[in-house]
């Protein structure tokens, strides 16, 4: 009995220790299955690691770049001055509403440089500019000013012979007959109103100034008819007095190059002098109105063939076609007829031809 109760511990031993060797085995089974599965989790992880990084990457990428596009855009455009411009004229016609927005943006200083280098264009192109209405003495020239209102200064060219023949002093017009006059300025339109102005102005030249045109243009916009536009034409070309003539012609072109947007005669005629020293004042007036007359035109200006096109905003309003655009020029070196009788010699020698007198042809 004792000895196999001695003998029965031993098969227990055995399989404790048995027991101790399979635990170790089962157990690095399991970890071998773990380690495995850990790998192929880590392989797996590795795997989507850096695809979601570059997911992420890719897709960031344009993300970012996106705002920046959108918030870039408007900082290239400036909205800010459209909308000031645009509340600045509410009330106002729309024409000004549209030329008040420019081109291009321009600073002051650019556009004083490019004003003046159009004048010096125009300097070379018209070196003969000159005063277009005939006249031998400042009464002629204030009474031919004021019949060139709603006509042309050849029309008055071909009409005032006539009637400085017969009224050739203030005195001689300020005593004459309304009806004889109407008679001989007919031809120039609204000849009852002109009638009226010249004989007025003659019985004040008379009566006030001693029979003479005076030279300042206080004085001058006090007599009748003549207002800012035609004593500047007097001062300038008859006393040699710097002024801007802002006639049709002139507020057309400054517009068109954008000098000014004003509408008045009076605001285009301080802020284009203000752009020029006072002593090309003249001659700025000439330069701009010839253009204005032979190519600049209203309706259809021969952009083509135009001397200052690079300079011009508004380049394209007009044929731009060269061979069309050089029909459309009524220009002295074509050997066209100008608006004077008598015109200066430079212009005759630049190929002008005179106008013919009232009645021939």
């Amino acid at each position: 009995m004792k000895k196999s109760a001695e003998k029965k511990p031993t098969p227990t031993k055995k399989t404790a220790s048995a027991a101790k060797t399979t635990a170790p085995v089962k157990k690095t089974a399991a970890t071998k299955k773990t380690a495995a599965a850990t790998k192929k989790t880590a392989s797996a992880t590795k795997k989507t690691t850096p695809a979601k990084k570059t997911t992420p990457a890719k897709q960031a990428a344009p993300a970012e770049r996106t705002p920046l596009a959108k918030r870039t855009a408007p900082a290239k455009k400036p909205p800010a001055a459209p909308k000031k411009a645009t509340a600045a004229v509410k009330g106002v016609a729309p024409a000004k509403t549209v030329t008040a927005k420019p081109v291009r943006e321009e600073s002051r200083t650019a556009l004083v440089r490019r004003a003046r280098r159009i004048d010096r264009e125009l300097a070379e192109v018209y070196p003969y500019a000159h005063p277009e209405l005939d006249f031998e003495n400042p009464f002629q020239l204030v009474v031919a000013t004021v019949l060139s209102a709603q006509t042309t200064d050849l029309r008055v060219n071909q009409t005032t012979p006539a009637l400085f023949a017969k009224y050739p002093t203030p005195e001689d017009l300020a005593a004459a007959v309304p009806e004889e006059v109407e008679e001989i300025l007919r031809p120039t339109g609204f000849f009852r109103a002109k009638t009226k102005s010249v004989i007025g102005l003659s019985k004040a030249l008379a009566e006030d100034f001693g029979g003479e045109v005076p030279g300042r243009l206080e004085d001058l916009v006090k007599l009748p008819g003549v207002g800012r536009k035609t004593a500047f034409v007097v001062l300038g070309n008859a006393f040699g007095r710097p002024g801007i003539t802002v006639d049709t012609h002139f507020q057309r072109l400054v517009r068109r190059w954008q000098w000014t947007a004003e509408t008045d005669p009076d605001k285009i005629e301080a802020a284009v002098g203000a752009l020029f020293p006072k002593s090309d004042w003249t001659d700025l007036s000439h330069h701009v109105i010839w253009h204005g007359r032979r190519i600049c035109h209203a309706r259809k200006p021969a952009c083509g063939a135009c001397p200052i096109a690079p300079l011009c905003p508004a380049y394209g309003e007009g044929e731009t076609d060269p061979e069309k655009a050089k029909k459309l020029l009524k220009y002295e070196k074509g050997g066209l007829p100008g608006q004077r009788l008598k015109p200066p010699r430079a212009y005759l020698d630049a190929g002008g031809k005179p106008a013919p007198p009232l009645g021939a042809g």
